[in-house]
């Protein structure tokens, strides 16, 4: 790595204190700190070998990826990224209750610890084919960005730092998470900093594309579970009894109209009818339907008006489709929350957000304050400083079976995490 011209000269950094300070003094200049921070010895190393990994890094994400690791199921994946972290130099590596994984490097000090994050599930299902394939310059297979290269991110932080022999003053926790995805409802994150777990002073998760985007907003969501039931029937001897598709077709039909009145006012907001289903045949007066609803913004206020808006619409709906039968039980709707993602924002003066901004800077990118769904949501939302930073490289098609991934300027994520990972943690006396 060809560091900037305008570190020749400057002095050693001081080292962190006892504890990790949530938010930046005024008179501290992060820049300078971040620049002090890059010129010393073990960290120059450090950012060469984050470089360098870069040239072997393709093999692990081929090999992770092509581990299926569908909601609920991430166990074959944990074992294997727990062998390549216990691979890396840390000592002490670990799977926890719910299948995270742990990899603890104990810095100098009392056990004030900064966690990094990478989720180990896919929103695939089991059975989908997690085969890599090569085309041009990119490859191929559902997950291989989110968040199978987060993974291998944290795999070349952790070995740069240890062949650099880099001491931190914190203890650094590398976390492979369980259920961050969909239905997961970011269950490994929640139990990592449920009451009695482990210490987490601050957490920097791996997630996303941009290197120059600094998530310091947590993207709230809600989920539910609509469930429309009748008494069902025969399409032509039970004709006229409520049927609970055409009910919760209305009442997807009215919330949508509804709830592009709340996303076109207030804060950002977004909704989304992302899954139906019911029925048993198409000559059949359906027993029941069911849609699932994602409702999310960063301002919790905003979540319940969609909420208001969506119970509105379905009542109204059901009480139509009663209204017009002419025989039978009437339908019943039922909602059943499925996922809750808390809200809020870290705020901008924080120690944390400021390391990260500088640091994004110190590479040459412009940094930006965004927000997002992401493992971070929880410490954010439990009063935790906490960012989510890129995996790096260039992607595309999240979500979708036709996603792909190439190592465009990979290293720079992993420069970038590992500087942001030290800064908040503390160089050792």
């Amino acid at each position: 790595m060809n560091l900037p011209a305008r570190l020749l000269g400057v002095g050693a950094i001081v080292c962190a204190s006892s504890s990790i300070a949530a938010f930046a003094q005024r008179d501290v200049d992060q820049d300078a700190v971040i620049r002090q921070l890059a010129a010393r010895p073990e960290i120059r190393q450090a950012l060469e070998l984050a470089r360098a990994l870069e040239a072997d890094a393709e093999s692990d994400l081929i090999e992770l990826t092509e581990i299926p690791a569908p909601p609920f199921a991430e166990s074959a994946r944990a074992s294997r990224f727990a062998e390549m972290l216990q691979a890396t130099g840390l000592p002490e590596v670990s799977i926890d209750e719910v299948g995270n994984v742990l990899a603890r490097r104990t810095g100098s000090g009392s056990g004030e610890t900064v966690a990094i994050v990478a989720h180990l599930d896919t929103v695939f299902p089991a059975g989908t084919d997690v085969t890599v394939r090569r085309r041009g310059g990119r490859l191929y297979a559902p997950g291989i960005g989110d968040n199978t290269r987060g993974l291998v991110l944290l795999l070349n932080v952790a070995t740069a730092l240890e062949d650099a022999g880099v001491r931190t003053s914190a203890d650094i926790l590398f976390v492979g998470s369980v259920g961050e995805e969909g239905l997961g409802d970011l269950r490994g994150i929640r139990h990592l900093l449920r009451r009695g777990g482990p210490r987490v002073d601050q957490m920097i998760a791996i997630d996303g594309g941009s290197d120059s985007r600094v998530v310091n907003r947590a993207l709230g969501s809600r989920r539910y579970r609509v469930t429309v039931t009748g008494p069902g029937g025969h399409s032509w001897g039970d004709f006229g009894l409520a049927n609970p598709v055409h009910a919760l077709g209305r009442a997807t039909y009215y919330f949508d109209v509804a709830a592009e009145v709340v996303v076109n006012t207030g804060s950002p907001a977004s909704y989304n009818v992302g899954r139906v289903g019911g029925g048993t045949s198409v000559n059949a007066v359906p027993h029941d339907s069911w849609a699932e609803i994602d409702l999310r913004s960063v301002d919790p206020d905003q979540v319940d008006r969609l909420e208001r808006v969506l119970r509105e619409s379905v009542a109204r709906a059901v009480d139509e489709q009663n209204r017009a039968r002419d025989r039978g039980e009437s339908l019943e709707a039922d909602f059943e929350l499925i996922g809750d993602r808390p809200s809020g924002t870290v705020a901008e003066e924080t120690a944390l957000v400021q390391q990260a901004m500088a640091v994004t800077r110190f590479l040459g990118n412009q940094p930006r304050l965004g927000a997002a769904s992401t493992d971070a949501n929880v410490p954010i939302a439990n009063g935790l400083p906490a960012v989510t930073l890129g995996r790096g490289g260039a992607g595309g098609g999240a979500h979708a079976l036709q996603e792909w991934w190439a190592p465009r300027d990979a290293h720079i994520a992993v420069q970038r995490a590992l500087l942001v990972l030290v800064a908040s943690a503390g160089l050792a006396d």
